[in-house]
């Protein structure tokens, strides 16, 4: 189906945006209206936002090769960490913008800006929903961010039309593009953040290493724990190694064997590593070892 293929999902989100830009930024032009330019400049963002998460999500799906043994996967993250980034950039800009506007309102065309930041809720909603629908990944859910922050600030643009058609209140439209870009801004930092957490190689969302500790102390023939690490290659790929020492009750490879079933039994992950380690013996003087000789 076409909806189950992110990529596809993302080309035609792209295609919906594009089509719409043009028509904002000229309405805005003609209405005066800050909301809509706004709007129609994050519109813009979000065009190379789906442009480079497509681009990114071709990437990942490629195989992997001797330079590069985990495959593109992490392209997604570079992705969502530059979405990101601009998306934060932008609502920086439009609050500017709008405070400056506020201090000295522009007479707006209420009606215009009413028909198309009405037209934009429904493509900007499509468009999210394309995105949300299937299987997704923090690239898709970053473009799908972008998305639903330019329905959120069309959302906002139809009040400010109302506001001015009813009330000639011309500030609603800086009012109403602050508060939009505030809620640009907040979801922009929960996606850097959640990337920056990827490329360091945090402790995945809910997995508490403490408890995998104790998953792994408690298979047989495991006597102690030490170098163990968890982190994510990739949204959706998260990697264990540990080094276990064994308690000489068991071979290596049927402890290992243990370890890696508990692990993908408890946290549902596949891929890990476990070295086993001989039993610590303990060592014994050399001078006992001569007076044994005597």
């Amino acid at each position: 189906m076409l909806w189950q293929s992110p990529a596809r999902r993302l080309a035609l989100a792209l295609a919906l945006t594009l089509s719409f830009l043009v028509v904002e930024l000229v309405a805005g032009l003609m209405s005066g209206s800050l909301a809509l330019l706004s709007d129609a400049g994050h519109m813009f963002t979000d065009a190379g936002a789906l442009a480079l998460a497509l681009f990114a999500q071709n990437l990942a799906s490629r195989s992997r090769t001797e330079r590069r043994t985990f495959g593109y996967r992490r392209a997604e993250i570079l992705a969502a960490l530059i979405n990101g980034s601009v998306l934060g950039v932008t609502a920086i800009w439009i609050i500017i913008e709008a405070v400056r506007r506020f201090r000295a309102p522009t007479e707006i065309h209420g009606m215009s800006m009413l028909i198309v930041a009405s037209l934009g809720l429904i493509v900007n909603l499509f468009a999210a929903w394309l995105l949300a629908h299937g299987h997704s990944n923090i690239n898709t859910r970053a473009a799908a961010a972008h998305v639903a922050s330019d329905a959120a600030g069309s959302v906002a643009a139809i009040i400010a039309a109302g506001l001015v058609i009813a009330f000639g209140w011309h500030s609603a439209d800086a009012i109403a593009s602050i508060a939009i870009s505030i809620l640009i801004f907040w979801g922009s930092w929960r996606l850097v953040k959640e990337s920056v957490d990827v490329l360091m190689e945090g402790t995945p969302a809910g997995i508490d290493l403490n408890e995998l500790e104790q998953t792994i102390r408690s298979a047989p023939g495991v006597s102690s724990v030490h170098d163990l690490h968890v982190w994510c290659i990739s949204d959706g790929f998260p990697v264990v190694t540990v080094h276990v020492v064994l308690d000489g009750s068991g071979h290596g490879t049927d402890v290992s064997r243990a370890v890696a079933w508990r692990i993908q039994e408890r946290f549902g992950i596949e891929h890990v590593t476990v070295q086993p380690e001989p039993p610590v013996t303990k060592l014994v003087p050399v001078t006992a070892l001569t007076r044994r000789r005597d």
